[in-house]
């Protein structure tokens, strides 16, 4: 006769485990692990999956328990500590007891959490990108870039509702010297794991029309530095140091600076700070131009005083050799008279009868020969007269030359600034979302945003299509993805 089978219970079955587990392991054990999944809920419980990676390969799993009571607790202390909440993907060092549930299976329950562990996970990832990016030779390739004169077109990577945004807009928009710049937002998250990819996005759409920016600046709002740890992550600050426009930060914080931070080409505390350092840059470019007009103003000016008073001293001089040459002439003039005159007396006292036949005679030589003294006299001051009028009409051209030179100089260089502006001002109307209407194109809505990998549709979805002259409400049958 066969032996008799022995049959247990599926209950038994299980109740025996938990008996034997909660035997075997009774006490709490430190326990590193991975956080997968937090699986956090309404009631404040959560149900972490929890897994063992090597090399990329998930090598154990098991399901955990946070209850409420416990959570709050913990993650406060953890946030205190390191910074940031538990998340998703977190190595953690936890305190759990192994149990087994005869519905649920064997998990753990976790009643601690040490944040100082995973600080050192945090930093050794920091490490860890700084190393790689240093071995690559791109640590400084982004502080490397000509920083351009005037940042005029500027790309923004933020939140729509960040306060920082505000702020920064608000300073920009109500500067006193009236700088005006062009911006574009790119919308993306900028705390925890969402914004590695959602940032990088952004400055991949960025780098395909680079050619229409400046600069970018990655702004985050609020002052809290919750949610850091992303801004170490070696892809995003790969994708940073390497961008081929300068990137300037103000993720609003204060202490433990990023990689990205560290790495970009200018950081700031906070996005006003990014504001004050764009509106210095046009007022350090404006100064120097208002001083160089001031310095040729004044240049201008002692060019001509110098060239006047030379004007002034030539014509003191040509009036005083001119008085000096009649001066001359006249005295000249007297003496030969009085010789003539005294040669006459003599030679009528010794030749009486001979000379009284030629006194008549030479009493009209004498007057052509005054005559024709006077003549050349009065011929020499008209020359000398023209020869000043000439010296001085050819200085005067001479100034008004120079005067309208420099007039001519100065409106070439301001002509040349505003051409530059214009070709700022044509290159930003060129990519204005009207004029891209304009040219044939349309942009498709949906709940008032654009469509994207943030904002997608599906099938049923009331979408709205706005053209130049139209906006179309369409309603979604059928969605085909484009290859």
């Amino acid at each position: 006769m066969s032996e008799e089978r022995q049959i247990f219970t599926l209950k038994q079955v299980t109740s025996s485990i938990q008996k034997v587990i909660g035997e075997r392991y009774p006490k709490s054990y430190w326990v590193q692990t991975e956080i997968h999944k937090l699986n956090y809920t309404s009631k404040g419980h959560c149900y972490p999956e929890l897994v063992h990676k090597e090399n990329g390969q998930v090598l154990a799993e098991m399901r955990a328990t946070i209850w409420a009571t416990n959570f709050d607790k913990i993650n406060k202390n953890f946030a205190h500590v390191v910074k940031e909440p538990i998340r998703d993907g977190m190595v953690l060092l936890v305190l759990a007891k192994i149990i087994f549930h005869p519905l649920y299976g064997i998990s753990l329950e976790i009643t601690d959490v040490d944040p100082t562990y995973s600080l050192g996970e945090l930093q050794k990832e920091r490490d860890e990108t700084l190393r790689k990016l240093s071995a690559e030779g791109v640590l400084n390739n982004n502080q490397k870039l000509k920083f351009p004169l005037l940042p005029k077109r500027i790309a923004l990577i933020s939140q729509e509702t960040s306060k920082g945004l505000k702020d920064f807009y608000a300073i920009i928009e109500n500067n006193p010297w009236e700088y005006s710049f062009f911006f574009m937002l790119f919308p993306a998250h900028l705390n925890g794991d969402l914004a590695i990819h959602s940032i990088i996005n952004q400055l991949e759409r960025i780098e395909k029309v680079k050619e229409h920016f400046d600069v970018v600046l990655i702004i985050r709002g609020g002052g809290s530095e919750i949610g850091l740890s992303c801004y170490n992550n070696y892809k995003l600050a790969k994708k940073i140091v390497t961008f081929p426009l300068p990137i300037m930060t103000g993720i609003g914080h204060s202490t433990n600076i990023t990689v990205s931070e560290m790495l970009a080409y200018r950081n700031a505390i906070t996005p006003s700070e990014l504001a004050d350092f764009l509106i210095q840059s046009y007022h350090e470019f404006s100064l120097p131009l208002q001083e160089a007009l001031k310095i040729i103003k004044n240049k201008s000016k002692n060019i001509l005083e110098l060239k006047h008073k030379e004007l002034k001293n030539e014509i003191r001089y040509l009036i005083k050799t001119n008085e000096l040459f009649l001066s001359d002439k006249t005295n000249k003039l007297k003496n030969q008279g009085k010789e003539i005159k005294n040669y006459t007396l003599k030679y009528l006292k010794e030749n009486k009868y001979i000379l009284k036949n030629c006194f008549f005679e030479l009493n009209q030589l004498l007057k052509i020969q005054i005559k024709e003294n006077r003549t050349y006299i009065e011929q020499r001051q008209n020359e000398l007269s023209r020869n000043f009028k000439l010296t001085l009409q050819k200085t005067l051209n001479q100034h008004k030359e120079l005067q309208i030179n420099l007039e001519k100089a100065t409106a070439k260089r301001v002509e040349n600034q505003n051409q530059k502006l214009n070709l700022f001002e044509n290159s930003i109307r060129l990519i204005n979302p009207e004029n891209v209407l304009k040219r044939g194109y349309s942009i498709s809505l949906k709940n008032g945003k654009l469509i994207s990998a943030e904002n997608p549709i599906s099938e049923g979805d009331l979408i709205e299509t706005v053209t130049q002259t139209y906006k179309i409400k369409s309603l979604i049958k059928k969605i085909d993805k484009n290859e």
